[in-house]
Formats: C-alpha cells, structure tokens, sequence
C-alpha cells in the first residue's frame, strides 16, 4: 500500500508483522499490531542522545561560567524534565496510534495544524544539519589521526564533501527502512557506542585535576536558570514532536507512567554523562568552547589512543539521533499534505543535510553561534505547541482514526475552515509573546533575532521558551481546552 497523506487505504487487515522497509505512513496502527514495549523506547531515547553534541551543551554550560557540579545539576534537571514532556507526548501516540503531528491534527484541525507542522520540519532539517556537520568533522578528524590528512575541513573540500556523503548515505539506510529496523539498530548499536563513551569518561575521570573543578567558584543562580533553559532547549524539546511516533507500536495495556518514564531515563541518563564530559574538558581548555571545529578542539585535548574510539563514538552516536530525526521529519513532511512514499521524502532531508552541512564547514566561520542562536530561536514556537497539545490531552482521551486522515471538509477534525481557532490562535499569540524575549546571538557582534523585551530579566535569563509554554497552555485551558473528544 502507499503511504500518503490522504490516508484512504486503509491498514492491511492482517496480523503479519511489517516488514523491515515500513510501509506505514501516518495511518494509525491497528490494535493487533501493537508488540511495543516502554523498554524499547528506553534504548530508543538512549541511542538518539549518546550523540557527542551534549560536548558543545557541556561548553556551553562553562561558558555561562558554573562549575562542573552545578553543570551537571543543570544537565540533570534540563535533560530530565525535558524528556519526561516527551514522554507525556508519547502517552497521544498509545492512545491515538498514530504519529504526534499526526494527533496534532485533532487539534489544530487539518489545515490549522500545518503551521506548527511546518515549524517542526524545519526543527528537524536543523538538527540533521547539525548532526551531519558534527558528524563529517568527526570522520575527518579519525583521517587526520589515521592517514595524515588536513586536520581543517577548509583544507580539504573534498575529502570533506566525501565525509558529508558518508554520513547521510548512513543515515539513509536505517531511516528509510522504518521503525522496526531503527528499534533493532538503535539497541544494539547503544551498547557499543555507550561503551566508547564510558571508556572515555573513565578516561576523564582518572586524569583531570579534579582539586581545580572543587576549587573552582560557584557561577551565579542566573546563569543556572540560563543554563537549564539551554540543556531543556538543545534537548527534549527538540524532540517533543517525535514523542508518539515511536509510541505509537506501544500495546495497549502499557502505563503512561512507563512511557514517561522510559523517555525520562533513556534520554536523560546519557545526556548527563556527555554533557558532563564537555563541561570537564571545557574546564581543563577553555578553547573549546569558541573552537570552529568543536570535535577536532576535543580530539587535540585527548591521546590518540582515547581521540580514536571518542570519535568513532562520536560518529556512532550522531548517527544514531540522525536516524530518528529523519524518520520523524519525514512524518512531518506527509503530515504537511505533500502526496508522497515516506521513503521518498528522505531524499528531501538529504538535500538539506548536504547543502547545510557545505555551508557550515567550508564557508561559515563558526559553529557554536548558529547552534546556539538556532536552538534559542525554535524553541519558542515549538514549547508553545508543546502547550496547547499537553493541555488538549488534559481531557482528549481517544482520536478518531478515519478524522485523523480525512482532509476533506466536514470531517471529524475539520472545524471551521479546517482550523481550530481556539488552538491555532493560543499558539500564534503565544509564539509572538515568546518572541518578545528572544535574542538568537550567534556572536558577540551578530544576532539573529532580539525582541523588543530580549534584555529584560526573562529575556536575558533564556525564558522566552518558558513563556511561550506557559501562554499557550494558559490560553487555550481559558479557551476551553479539548472540549470533545472527537465528533465521531
């Protein structure tokens, strides 16, 4: 069957498992085909986020100039907490079967909802760019150690394109085939690149002067919250909309506890262990957190016996969040209305990720500014979704499978003009209050963005994101919230 956003063929009326090339598109998956288990979410969120970009976060953490207990505090409460509202996101995927934007329809309507879709895609496209830049400097710095090659990617456009390629080809493999194969690949490959990782951190723990981290002042309250807002940001709210996608396998007598949970622990656990790392190596050179090329600040900073597996775990990892980031952009992309086979949408992805990935390593002068500023500045439409859809789900039990892919007028999600004003409209007014406060600085001397109120204490403190959350969800409860389950 084909996997379009009309959604008219309907699911196959059989008990056989799909095959490891999914052929299910945003179709809501029939109750005898739900074997998932909130364990293998566990090794889901854990693959997607030994990614060595929690390095850059860590840095980050020390630049706003905490020590490293108080970094990890904040690592542990940003990771945590960010990832346990995935995990209530995944509770809309037990519940309705289908993919979070998918849901999201229910509550936006099937046109208002593709505002928040859009900004979702663009979400993901960000990430993968991220991801397939961090990952093309890992394998050219492995060249360098191995073979001798340049050390900078500006010295050596080709063998970097040829890095880029590497990568996406990787990525494409898993991602196009569907969930059941990224189940398998991402457990699996967990326990290998997680290893790579605590052999590094083992590494770490026995040769840093660990009296400097004791000794070191405590960074002020500000920059915690600041720092908290970061980790929460670069992290689980990132991935919210992804939440049900993978839940939605989940079989029906699964807990929510266990899925927020799941998410919590999975996600969580890792993040702490490599941001950790990044902030302990910031610590020790200061270098790295304005380095151009942070994965190559990392490896000069470690022998080559401990820089080969820490980059080949770097590779790993960032592969393994690629995957799911392609896999949920390509739900987003059909959820949009664009009439194609979700494996055909990764070629879309990949021409993104190729294109931006050149950009960054061979024009752009710097890393951290983009990454930061792009983090800062999605955040705010994307916690206000996160609010409408999690108050929506306050009294939003059940979706109506057939409303779910019905785009035509009159159907169960249709509304009123096929938008739900009271949803849509809590979104934009948040998304404007949110913006307010933002200033996207990618350095000292170039923003993207800053709002009208961006010094005000909210603003200077990184809580646009906060307020964009909390609007939304305020003025949508006021509104009335999720009044009906479904008209069918």
């Amino acid at each position: 069957m084909t996997s379009n956003d009309a959604g008219r063929t309907s699911a196959p009326q059989t008990t056989a498992v799909l095959s490891k090339i999914e052929q299910r598109g945003l179709e809501p998956v029939p109750d005898d085909q739900r074997d998932g288990t909130p364990g293998q979410l566990f090794w889901v969120w854990f693959a997607a986020n030994i990614s060595i970009l929690g390095i850059p976060l860590g840095a980050t953490l020390m630049a706003l100039g905490l020590n490293l207990f108080q970094a990890i505090i904040v690592a542990l409460i940003g990771s945590f907490c960010s990832f346990a509202v995935v995990g209530l996101i995944s509770v809309a995927g037990l519940r309705g079967g289908a993919p979070t934007l998918a849901l999201s329809r229910a509550v936006f309507g099937v046109r208002g909802n593709m505002a928040p879709t859009l900004v979702t895609l663009v979400s993901r496209l960000g990430w993968e760019t991220v991801n397939t830049v961090t990952g093309a400097f890992a394998l050219l710095s492995l060249s360098t150690l191995l073979l001798g090659t340049p050390s900078e990617a500006k010295s050596a456009p080709l063998l970097t394109v040829v890095c880029i390629l590497i990568f996406v080809a990787c990525t494409m493999v898993v991602a196009a085939a569907g969930h059941a194969f990224i189940l398998k690949v991402q457990k699996w490959a967990t326990w290998i690149f997680g290893g790579l990782t605590i052999l590094i951190a083992i590494y770490l723990a026995t040769t840093v002067d660990w009296s400097s981290f004791i000794n070191a002042p405590a960074g002020p309250a500000t920059a915690m919250i600041v720092g908290i807002g970061t980790i929460a940001a670069g992290t689980g709210i990132g991935w919210a909309s992804s939440g049900a996608d993978m839940a939605r396998y989940q079989r029906g007598a699964t807990s929510a506890l266990s899925l927020v949970l799941s998410a919590a622990a999975g996600a969580g656990i890792p993040l702490v262990i490599v941001i950790g790392l990044g902030s302990a190596l910031t610590a020790g050179d200061s270098s790295i957190a304005t380095a151009a090329d942070p994965i190559a600040a990392v490896r000069d900073a470690l022998p080559v016996w401990v820089a080969v597996p820490y980059l080949i775990a770097a590779f790993g990892g960032l592969l393994l969040s690629n995957h799911l980031s392609v896999y949920s952009a390509g739900m987003a992309t059909i959820t949009l209305g664009i009439r194609v086979k979700r494996v055909y949408v990764v070629v879309v992805d990949v021409i993104v990720m190729i294109i931006g990935s050149i950009y960054f390593m061979l024009i752009s002068d710097g890393f951290y500014g983009p990454f930061i500023a792009f983090i800062s500045f999605l955040a705010v439409p994307l916690t206000a979704w996160i609010g409408v859809f999690l108050v929506d789900m306050i009294r939003r039990t059940r979706y109506d499978a057939d409303g779910l892919l019905d785009l035509a007028p009159g159907s169960a999600y249709w509304y009123r003009g096929g938008v739900e004003g009271r949803a849509l409209g809590s979104w934009l007014v948040a998304v404007v209050l949110g913006y307010l406060f933002v200033k996207a600085q990618v350095s000292e001397s170039v923003a993207w963005f800053a709002g009208p109120l961006a010094d005000t204490w909210i603003g200077t403190n990184g809580l646009a994101w906060l307020v964009a959350l909390v609007a939304a969800g305020a003025i949508y409860a006021v509104l009335g919230g999720a009044r009906v389950e479904g008209r069918r």
